[in-house]
């Protein structure tokens, strides 16, 4: 789901490591200045050997399957509620195994208000752990069977509800997902018989499978029934492979030309007449019924604190990184999103620079593309040329909020691996070095800027008054509340 299901590459745990913030390599060439290190929220996507249950409370069960299940679980040091996917290593063969990595190795890619977020992955001598946001709205596809159908106003069972309270949507499982290389054709069958597409089981197809999927999800939604049905998977996978269907019941007689227009489009079975993405999100019933309301106080408010967001220090942006990524709440972060959203004209999880010229320029006229280039420059903070999602919420969010003494003691621990009560420059390179070529003396040079007392770390008392002054910097005050 989301990305096209696809050939996956094996990998192995080693070559798992590897790859980690690949995008940051710099083909063999080191970092030589302190102002070429980038830190993006992937770089707190951690990987732990050990007891999980040292560093977690396991609770309820939310779900099992054929290789493990997934359950509620509390960061024990933290107290920050998540679920945990749990498999079993001797459930797994040589490709289940390589599957695992590649979805693992995909989410750590994945910056979206709307796909599930990884947090950390632990391993044992029989079990991998996935550690992951929690979502309690349960299954859109429950959601289905309890309403019959959803009014106008991938596969439901991997579509998440957020919460109870709003209706949100989170994006699971991308386990029999890959990058798609748009020169090569994907030639390996997955899929669930309702959603499959019917090129798929040719064995040659592309990204325009995923438009097939959606497109089945869409006539789902909207009338209660698959659009393909039979009493088994053969039944089922023949009607997709003749790819005729109806919307002639009494079910679709209040459904509007708009929405059935969409569904055709994207069920087209020519794949050369299949609509992309990019029409689909742009569709006419995609932009005047689905695109979520903003709060036009709430968007203007965020717009606002990144104007004013300041991370001069890499050990700054680092920590505020971190608090932000792994500890912030969704409550913290639910007014956010929804700005973002507001501003993402293409719902692409990126702000491009045009889009935030068009959001300041209500703000600031004329001015607005000037300083657009001003906040590009300190708040994306991988150099992508865009600020994604993780980067807009670090920037923007009301860090008076954020910045407790209980949040800051759990960033420095982060950093403090050997519990000495100080920071050194080879702890920063164990965190944020893996899978970078980084030269020796930028570690030392990110301790620099921070170690008032010149003895070659950073004390705790160091580590809290450089978090004060981005509260001062930012014009928030200079007090971080307990």
């Amino acid at each position: 789901m989301g990305i096209c299901s696809g050939k996956t590459t094996p990998v192995d745990e080693q070559a798992l490591k590897s790859s980690k913030n690949g995008e940051h390599k710099t083909d063999g060439k080191q970092v030589q200045k302190l102002s070429d290190f980038k830190v993006s929220q992937s770089d707190f996507i951690s990987e732990n050997k050990g007891r999980f249950r040292d560093y977690y409370s396991i609770g309820t069960a939310l779900g099992t399957g054929a290789f493990g299940e997934v359950r509620k679980c509390s960061n024990r040091k933290t107290g920050a509620i998540r679920a945990v996917k749990i498999i079993r290593k001797d459930s797994l063969d040589a490709k289940e195994k390589a599957r695992f990595f590649q979805e693992i190795e995909i989410l750590r890619q994945l910056d979206h208000p709307n796909i599930v977020r990884l947090y950390e992955v632990f391993q044992d001598d029989k079990r991998y752990y996935l550690v992951t946001e929690l979502c309690t709205g349960g299954e859109l596809f429950d959601e289905i069977t309890n309403r019959t159908y959803f009014s106008e106003d991938l596969k439901p069972e991997n579509i998440l509800m957020d919460t109870k309270q709003n209706n949100a949507i989170k994006v699971i499982d991308f386990g029999t997902s890959q990058k798609f290389d748009p020169n090569k054709k994907m030639n390996q069958i997955f899929g669930t018989a309702y959603y499959i597409a019917p090129e798929v089981l040719k064995g040659e197809y592309n990204e325009k499978c995923d438009l097939w999927s959606i497109g089945v999800i869409l006539y789902i939604l909207l009338s209660g029934k698959p659009p393909f049905d039979g009493n088994d998977d053969k039944e089922i996978v023949n009607s997709v492979r003749i790819g005729t269907y109806s919307m002639s019941g009494p079910e679709w007689k209040s459904i509007t030309p708009e929405a059935k227009d969409l569904i055709k489009k994207m069920l087209t079975y020519d794949i050369t007449g299949r609509i992309t993405a990019e029409q689909a999100i742009n569709h006419p019933w995609i932009k005047k019924k689905v695109l979520e309301p903003s709060d036009p106080k709430a968007t203007l408010s965020a717009l606002q604190n990144l104007r004013t967001f300041r991370a001069e220090q890499k050990m700054q942006q680092a920590a505020i990184t971190f608090i932000v990524s792994q500890l912030a709440s969704k409550e913290e972060m639910a007014e956010l999103q929804r700005a973002f959203k507001a501003l993402d004209k293409n719902s692409d999880g990126k702000l491009s620079r045009d889009e935030l010229i068009e959001g300041y320029t209500h703000i600031l006229g004329d001015l607005a593309e000037e300083e657009v280039d001003r906040i590009m420059k300190i708040a994306d903070a991988d150099g992508s040329g865009e600020i994604d999602y993780s980067e807009w919420v670090v920037a923007t969010m009301d860090k008076r909020k954020l910045l407790t003494n209980e949040k800051l003691e759990a960033a420095f621990n982060l950093f403090d691996k050997d519990g000495g009560g100080s920071i050194s420059a080879n702890e920063i390179k164990e965190v944020l070095g893996v899978g970078k070529n980084i030269d020796e003396k930028v570690w030392n040079e990110i301790i620099t800027e921070v170690d008032a007392n010149g003895d070659g770390e950073i004390s705790f008392l160091e580590f809290k008054t450089m978090m004060q002054k981005l509260l001062i910097d930012e014009g928030q005050g200079s007090t971080v509340k307990r």
